[in-house]
């Protein structure tokens, strides 16, 4: 069986394509490859993240598992004003969302290999968005959840889509317990936003 996507080194042989997308008004073209979560086209999750999100235009914005790169680059051209950091476990993921950023012209990014928040010890963040990596595991979420209540700014937000057969109740419990705010902003094809302030 091929490894699955929240590895270091993903073994996969490469197998890149490039696709277009719009998310939030903005075209996008992105390259992905074998090894990478959702390489195909923007999952249904991330796609209802985008949608819902909210970001100001200063905005400093962390986007946890960020894969070949939607959720924070379109983060990116909604925080035209402000600065986008993205980080992966996954070095493929990464060298992609790298790619896919010079692509798109976008310059208000930097981008992370991480283990969690490894790379971004210390830093606050107004608002921190993820589709977390169920593979990985509730104590890796969950771990998601509590560590980046600690890079948060008081009233900083994070944003969370998760399915309620991957543990959307344990999640929204989790997030609970953590957080000041906990609101299901959305649902959808049982997938849940959740928004948690600080």
């Amino acid at each position: 069986m091929a490894d699955h996507y929240y590895t270091q080194k993903p073994g996969a042989a490469h197998d890149e394509r490039i696709f277009d997308f719009v998310l939030r008004d903005h075209e996008f073209r992105f390259m992905t490859d074998a090894g990478v979560f959702s390489r195909d086209r923007v999952d249904f999750g991330s796609l209802l993240l985008i949608e819902t999100m909210r970001i100001s235009q200063t905005a400093r914005v962390l986007d946890v598992g960020c894969g070949y790169g939607p959720i924070g680059l379109c983060a990116a051209k909604l925080a035209n004003q402000g600065h986008v950091t993205m980080i992966d476990v996954n070095e493929r993921a990464v060298g992609l969302a790298r790619g896919n950023a010079e692509r798109n012209q976008i310059k208000n990014v930097e981008i992370l290999q991480s283990d969690i928040y490894e790379a971004v010890k210390g830093r606050v963040f107004d608002v921190i968005l993820t589709n977390p990596p169920i593979r990985a595991g509730k104590e890796t979420v969950h771990r998601i959840f509590t560590e980046g209540h600690e890079l948060l700014r008081e009233g900083g937000e994070m944003w969370v889509v998760i399915q309620k057969k991957q543990g959307a109740p344990s999640a929204l419990k989790k997030l609970q317990e953590i957080y000041r705010d906990v609101e299901e902003v959305e649902r959808s094809k049982g997938y849940f936003i959740f928004r948690a302030t600080k």
